[in-house]
């Protein structure tokens, strides 16, 4: 029986979340799991099943403020502290391979222990990735407006991504490693093996390496019945699915169900964590967490916060996506659903309730973009990523 370990950063639920779907790919009686991730969570997703152990990550608040600045999130004693916990982890569990979500330390940890190392990341992130990354809302957005602040972001990017991945070189090199490029992207992908948790007919990847490999999106909802009132909802009126994800802005909810609410239309709502905005409109509903899988097939549109996880799950229903964004995952991910016709992307910083109304409207009396999303959804049906993953688990193998 092969032990696998699963460890999570759980600065976004979506990370954890992510780590649960492959964690129940793997058939009880082949595979024996543990997994590890900070507990901030747990009440959302319930047990994970089989083994769990809590595991230190930094605050979500200092992660937003990064995300928000775009400055460096890991400092080089978070790193290093982190590599401490994996290693006294991997020590206890003695796994015969490592997946891991987004938590840098692993690659240095799990080359220390001598185990594989599979990391689960999106390739729009990868070195080999064929992508433009839009510039998301900063500081310098904020400051200087969109179209300087893109022009400045991409004769920047060289440097920032050596500012971003400094702190991951200096591990490497306190541990004995070569630091490798001076690339955060490097950081975000190195590993034994790195699965994209995508589709690659919407990233476009050239020439990576025999060790980088397409997944197929990884989505999780909840095993929860729906609401009472589900049944009890006007069948002539479309529905609008919304989920802002844990790392959505908490106002930016409110500000939705608002713009949505002379509209004839009725709003399902998932808060993932945050507080209920009040007062909550005629023609919506609003709850903690909601099943998506068994809600969305029903919805005309989704509106999230164009991060990978929730667009997915609205694409593999056929449903259009309205991402409202914030951080550079969310744009970079957006950018190639709006590329694909599936759906459109709208700047947080500049979301009024003005600028969602019109943008939904258009969104219901758009047939190409539900054409779009309807072939999407054929594509990543396609997609057996429980057995890619499976595939991927047992031929594992440390690299040099």
């Amino acid at each position: 029986m092969k032990r696998v370990l699963f460890v999570a950063e759980a600065v976004t639920l979506a990370h954890v979340t992510r780590c649960l779907a492959l964690s129940r790919a793997l058939e009880p009686g082949a595979y024996q799991v543990c997994h590890a991730w900070d507990p901030r969570f747990n009440r959302l997703t319930g047990e994970p099943p089989g083994a769990y152990v809590p595991i230190r990550t930094i605050p979500r608040a200092r992660f937003a403020a990064a995300l928000a600045r775009g400055t460096p999130i890991y400092r080089g004693a978070d790193l290093r502290a982190y590599v401490a916990d994996d290693l006294a982890l991997i020590e206890r569990f003695r796994p015969d391979a490592v997946v891991g979500d987004f938590r840098l330390s692993l690659d240095v940890s799990a080359r220390l222990a001598g185990v594989p190392y599979l990391t689960v990341t999106n390739a729009y992130w990868s070195p080999y990735a064929r992508v433009l990354p839009p510039v998301p809302d900063i500081t310098l957005t904020r400051l200087a407006g969109v179209r300087l602040a893109q022009r400045l972001f991409d004769l920047g990017q060289p440097a920032a991504r050596r500012w971003h991945g400094r702190a991951y070189r200096e591990l490497r090199r306190h541990h004995g490693l070569p630091p490798g490029p001076a690339d955060v992207r490097d950081a975000y992908t190195r590993a034994d093996t790195t699965l994209y948790a995508d589709l690659p007919e919407l990233v476009p990847v050239a020439h990576p390496p025999p060790t980088h490999r397409f997944l197929g999106p990884v989505t999780w909802s909840p095993d929860l019945p729906c609401p009472q009132w589900w049944d009890e909802l006007p069948g002539d009126r479309p529905i609008v699915y919304v989920t802002l994800g844990s790392s959505g802005r908490s106002p930016m909810l409110a500000r939705v169900l608002r713009a949505l609410s002379g509209l004839p239309l009725t709003v399902v709502a998932a808060t993932a964590g945050h507080p209920a905005p009040t007062p909550v409109p005629p023609n919506a509903r609003v709850a903690e967490l909601l099943p998506a899988a068994r809600m969305l097939p029903r919805a005309r549109l989704a509106i999230g916060n164009g991060g990978s996880p929730s667009t997915y799950q609205a694409l593999s229903a056929g449903v259009p996506v309205l991402g409202i964004c914030d951080n550079l995952d969310q744009y970079l991910n957006m950018s190639l659903v709006e590329r694909s016709g599936a759906g459109w992307l709208l700047r947080g910083g500049r979301a009024t309730e003005a600028t969602i109304r019109a943008a939904v409207r258009h969104a219901l009396t758009d047939d190409a973009a539900r054409v779009r999303a309807g072939e999407l959804a054929t594509a990543i049906e396609k997609h057996d990523m429980a057995a890619s993953f499976r595939a991927a688990v047992d031929a594992s193998r440390t690299g040099d």
